[in-house]
Formats: structure tokens, C-alpha cells, sequence
């Protein structure tokens, strides 16, 4: 419970801290002649919507397993980030349709003062990203992972923007349209990060077992249970923030069933213990000959 309370504080402040830059960047974008401001406005209130969706998904995979679903609803979470990747392609789309309308209809150039509101945006998307993407990596969240990376892509649309007003302003006339195409630039760098967000949610999806370092973790604890003589299979699914193992221990082959029942029981206990974020842990065990 205090990992997803952990998880919903986190998404909680991106979405006020993403609804308040949205109004910020509307109205500099607005009264500053700069439509880069403005599609990092779009974005910012995608971004919105988007963390609405992970909140959602992040309580629903925390939902106890059931009959229906007995290694819980973790599935959620990865579904999720699914769609929120289908937020942020559609965004980039708004965004290089608006920039090309822009490109082809000739406007002022941007306020100076705009460099001041992008500059504090891009110090803000910064450590929004370093925070989200921290408790990403603790909570084992691909969701949360989303999320910073929500953070990631606004703060390189706001460099995008930042430099493309910078032109606009110090190349005078001809250069209006330079914030313009910095948007499009913008677009480029949201949709290789919509690949970098979908591939781990993919993955997660289809039950890909790269997780080496757990591997090695839990055999390290289970050479460790008294009776354990070594593993053998290890597999292990991710389910929203919890990973799910199957794993085969070796012990004397001449220990009644029951005893041989009692260490897997206290290998699926001492694992539990030892890994908190370890869902469902299914032992099975292999008689060993030892000589």
C-alpha cells in the first residue's frame, strides 16, 4: 500500500504541475507571437489527460488478486502506458500539423520575453523528470516510467522552442518562422521517445524475462535457505510493480515429502521477505543426489 500511495503522490504532482505550465505556456505562447509555446501547450494538457490515465491504471493494478485474476491486476499498468502512448503520437500530430499551417502563413516573431518563461520551463521539466523517473526506477513502475518520460519530452520541446525563438529573434526577418520549425524538431524527439516508453510496456506484456539481476538476486538468497543444495529454472514475469517467479530448487532426494514441502515453503517465505516487490512465487522441487 505505501508503494502505491508512493505511486499516486508522484502522479498527482505531474498532473498540477503539467495543468499549471499548460495555462502558463498558452498565454506566453498567445501574447508572445511564439506557437512553439503554444504546442508545448498542447502537449502539457495531453501530458493531463495522460496522468489521468495512469492514476487510474496505477489503483487498478493495485488491486488484490481474485478468482478471476490470481496473479492480480498488475497487467493494467503496461495496458496503460499503451494509451498513453497513443496521447503523445497524437499530440506530436496536432503539433507538426499546426507548425506546417504556421510555416505556410506568415507571422511577427516571438517576444524576447519569452526565452525567460522557456528557460524556467525547461529547469522545471528537469527535475520533474529526475524525480518521476527515480521513483520509476524504486516502484518498478513502467507507468511512472511514462510519466517522467512525459516530463523528458516537455522539457526538450521547451529547448526546441528556446532555440528556435533565439533565431527568430536575433535573425530578424526570414527567421519568424524558426520557432516553427523547432516545433516540427520537437515532434521528432516526442515520437523516438513514444518508442522508448512502448517497447519496455511491450515487453512487459508478453511476459520477456530480461530481468538478470533479479535472476542472480534470488538464486543468492536461495543457496542461503538451509536444505536449498542450489537452483535450476528461474523465470519471472513483471506485472505492474510486482514480478512473479517460478523457480526450481534442488534438495536431497531422500527427504520425505513433507520436509521437502516445508523448505520450499520457507524459500517462498525468505524470497517474499528478502524482495519485497515479489508477487506470486511458485517452488518447485527437484531431488538432488547428494553423494
Amino acid at each position: 500500500m505505501a508503494r502505491q500511495n508512493l505511486a499516486i503522490r508522484t502522479v498527482i504532482f505531474s498532473m498540477l504541475g503539467n495543468a499549471a505550465l499548460a495555462v502558463i505556456k498558452f498565454f506566453s505562447g498567445f501574447f508572445g507571437n511564439s506557437f512553439a509555446l503554444i504546442a508545448d501547450a498542447i502537449e502539457s494538457v495531453v501530458d493531463v489527460f495522460a496522468s489521468i490515465l495512469v492514476l487510474i491504471g496505477i489503483r487498478y493494478a493495485a488491486r488484490p488478486a481474485d478468482d478471476n485474476h490470481p496473479y492480480g491486476h498488475g497487467k493494467a499498468e503496461p495496458l496503460i502506458t499503451f494509451l498513453v502512448v497513443g496521447f503523445l503520437i497524437v499530440s506530436a500530430a496536432t503539433i507538426a500539423y499546426q507548425a506546417v499551417q504556421n510555416i505556410l502563413t506568415p507571422h511577427p516573431s516571438p517576444k524576447s520575453w519569452t526565452l525567460w518563461v522557456l528557460g524556467a520551463i525547461i529547469l522545471w521539466k528537469e527535475i520533474s523528470f529526475q524525480l518521476v523517473n527515480n521513483r520509476s526506477k524504486k516502484l518498478k513502475s513502467s507507468s511512472l516510467k511514462a510519466e517522467a518520460w512525459h516530463h523528458r519530452s516537455d522539457a526538450i520541446t521547451s529547448v526546441a522552442a528556446f532555440i528556435g525563438i533565439l533565431i527568430a529573434i536575433f535573425g530578424g526577418e526570414g527567421f519568424e518562422v524558426a520557432d516553427d520549425y523547432a516545433a516540427l524538431i520537437a515532434v521528432a524527439f516526442i515520437l523516438y521517445n513514444c518508442y522508448n516508453i512502448f517497447r519496455p510496456a511491450l515487453g512487459e506484456v508478453m511476459d520477456e524475462d530480461n530481468h538478470e539481476e533479479l535472476t542472480e538476486t534470488i538464486r543468492r538468497i536461495a543457496s542461503q535457505v538451509q536444505g536449498v543444495n542450489g537452483t535450476e529454472k528461474c523465470y519471472i514475469r513483471k506485472a505492474g510493480m510486482k514480478y512473479h517467479v517460478d523457480l526450481h530448487a534442488n534438495v536431497d532426494g531422500n527427504l520425505t515429502v513433507r520436509e521437502g514441502h516445508d523448505i520450499a515453503h520457507q524459500l517462498q517465505d525468505t524470497l517474499k521477505r528478502e524482495i519485497p516487490e515479489l508477487g506470486h512465487v511458485l517452488i518447485h522441487i527437484e531431488p538432488f543426489e547428494i553423494s
